[in-house]
């Protein structure tokens, strides 16, 4: 009996031995050899600036929003150009992972808040958060922004949807602490940062840019905070973009790529030739204007042998599309804008141009400046584009300065209209921003095309939610539609939609 009982004894110390060891190193254990336990925020933050940025010009947002605008003009194959309806699942979620990666470096610099190590970091990743959630935010309107997770460790997979008119000042509230926050001398991302390869003082102009076409977004909504925006984004120390070597870029050719990545020219290359045509009120403001960027930007076609550049209707009826000759109309310069090799053009998140035809609208309202300021801002915002590849033009010509872009003799919402549609032409291609931005200022004035779709004929205010959000959140889905003028279709507009 004694031998068995020792036995037992021995027996049940040599199990919690090994029990108390595996214990001891379980977590060391347990953690497969090859699997990631911490990211380099660099990684994450470079992913995030490129998808970012593509995304304004990728597929969906060319296809909708670009046809929307009248650059293009797509046919029955993208249905949604002719005012169809169809919910914005893909633009959604892209935008909520980008969103969530941001998370993740901030879990990753967990501690580094107030070091040089985490501190300007943990800023540079905030104020690309305040440019995805604007964007986000200006094509939907109400959306999850205070209640979004914060952390792995506490999921909320049901948040409720913001007020656009809350979300706003809230993202100028979190972009003036980002900006309080960078600090030259700091770590930053280096090469991993594409837009300025870790240049602090290049990512307190891109802010404070951000800050005031942040304040110029709202202008007809809340003419309080955006005036006041406006002034202190003009008057900051931070400083404003002050030529094209500011502009937030990413390059779509290098050497370790076979082609051209630009997303706009591979829809281009694979896509249905639907998607490759010119929109008629792009081409017909160019030829009004005698703008020299017309053959860089469109193809000519041969008719009656003589070569001209015409554009397609927007949203044709199917008998109408039926009876084009395609031949007939432009698709883009595959020798300049669609080159799929060398010299490439950039995927742009925001230029100089950008910011001058801001200040020069501000300069109309006397908000940082006065009215004697427009006309000299707004002339160099069209030279800057001008110069942009695969542009290249260094000189405006005189007639076009003189007559296209004089101000002499006009009302100031005549010079408004004048900065807006130059503005239009300058945005081809990002696509998300030139729809807000005409939703904005009602500028051009675009004429419906004649196929009705599922709005009357009316071209479209926002995107529609993603059906995820309607199925899986669906008590706070139904009270952001019950916000909107029009539930969630097309025709609602979003707070500071006013024009």
């Amino acid at each position: 009996m004694k031998t068995c009982f020792l036995t037992k004894l021995i027996y049940i110390g040599v199990i919690a031995g090994v029990i108390s060891s595996c214990t001891k190193d379980f977590e060391r254990i347990n953690t497969p050899p090859t699997s990631v336990t911490a990211v380099d925020p660099g990684l994450l933050f470079s992913r995030i600036l490129r998808d970012g940025t593509f995304q304004e010009s990728g597929e969906v947002p060319n296809n909708k929003f670009g046809s929307w605008v009248q650059h293009w003009a797509g046919g029955p194959v993208v249905p949604v150009s002719r005012y169809f309806e169809g919910p914005e699942n893909l633009i959604w979620s892209q935008h909520y992972v980008l969103l969530r990666n941001i998370i993740q470096i901030r879990e990753e610099l967990a501690g580094l808040e107030n070091e040089p190590a985490g501190r300007s970091k943990l800023a540079i990743a905030s104020i690309y958060e305040v440019y995805l959630y604007q964007r986000l935010t200006d094509l939907f309107g109400d959306i999850p922004f205070s209640e979004v997770t914060r952390s792995h460790t506490e999921i909320n997979r049901t948040p409720k949807f913001d007020p656009q008119e809350a979300i706003y000042p809230a993202l100028i509230d979190r972009l003036n602490t980002a900006l309080a926050s960078l600090t030259v001398g700091d770590q930053s991302y280096g090469s991993s940062d594409f837009f300025y390869g870790g240049d602090i003082d290049k990512w307190k102009k891109f802010g404070n840019s951000l800050k005031l076409r942040l304040g110029m977004r709202i202008r007809y909504a809340n003419p309080e905070l955006a005036q006041q925006t406006v002034e202190e984004a003009m008057g900051s120390d931070y400083g404003l973009f002050a030529s094209n070597e500011d502009n937030a870029a990413i390059p779509t050719f290098n050497d370790a790529q076979a082609e051209n990545q630009n997303p706009i020219l591979r829809q281009s290359i694979t896509g249905s030739s639907d998607l490759r045509y010119l929109a008629n009120t792009l081409i017909d403001q160019l030829k009004a204007y005698d703008d020299p960027r017309l053959p860089l930007l469109a193809e000519p076609v041969t008719i009656n042998g003589n070569q001209v550049y015409q554009g397609i209707g927007v949203a044709l009826t199917d008998d109408q599309l039926s009876q084009l000759i395609r031949a007939n109309y432009s698709t883009p310069n595959t020798d300049t804008w669609f080159s799929r090799t060398f010299p490439p053009i950039p995927s742009y998140a925001m230029t100089y141009s950008d910011i001058c035809f801001y200040k020069a609208e501000a300069a109309l309202l006397g908000w940082g400046a006065t009215e004697a300021d427009a006309h000299p801002f707004f002339l160099e915002g069209v030279k800057a584009a001008f110069a942009l590849p695969p542009y290249n033009l260094s000189v405006v010509p005189a007639d076009y300065e003189g007559d296209v872009l004089s101000f002499t003799g006009l009302t100031s919402e005549q010079k408004m209209e004048k900065i807006a549609v130059q503005k239009w032409i300058h945005l081809f291609g990002r696509n998300m921003e030139a729809f807000a931005e005409w939703r904005r200022t009602g500028y051009p004035r675009l004429t419906p095309g004649p196929n009705p779709g599922s709005t009357n004929g009316e071209i479209p205010r926002r995107g529609i939610y993603s059906a995820e959000e309607a199925e899986l959140n669906s008590a706070n889905y139904a009270a952001a539609v019950s916000r909107l003028s029009d539930g969630d279709s097309f025709l609602s507009r979003v707070w500071w939609d006013k024009n």
